[in-house]
């Protein structure tokens, strides 16, 4: 499965389906961004259980700044609606795919049990 351009208007829809959606957030001008993005496809094409999906930070700005990325390229995983990874700087291909399995074999109770303690004593 090819990537899919993801907007403003698509992006909550995309992200909250059932499974894992792997985001690239990138930029034309960005040279780590160009050779991270071969990489990013070639997973793509080898997970096509996966939505692997990329954002242009320069067209859809609001996009990054709602997540706060600071710095391109920046991956990151959700599974089942909820982000479970983030992170700046481009993957070289061996741990790309050590991500996908970790995302792969979470416990998503246990994710989401996590969450709920983490939001209970925020308040």
């Amino acid at each position: 499965m090819a990537t899919v351009d993801l907007t403003t208007e698509t992006f909550d829809e995309i992200v909250s389906k059932d499974g894992i959606v792997l985001v690239d957030f990138w930029a034309e001008w960005c040279g780590p961004c160009k050779r991270f993005a071969p990489i990013f496809e070639q997973s793509s094409e080898d997970k096509t259980e996966i939505v692997h999906a990329k954002v242009d930070t320069e067209a859809h700005q609001e996009l990054g700044a709602k997540f706060g990325v600071t710095a391109i390229p920046t991956l990151m995983a959700f599974r089942d609606g909820v982000m479970v990874f983030n992170q700046a700087g481009a993957l070289p291909g061996p741990a790309l795919q050590q991500l996908v399995e970790a995302v792969e074999t979470l416990d998503m109770d246990e994710v989401r049990a996590k969450i709920d303690e983490h939001d209970a004593t925020e308040h």
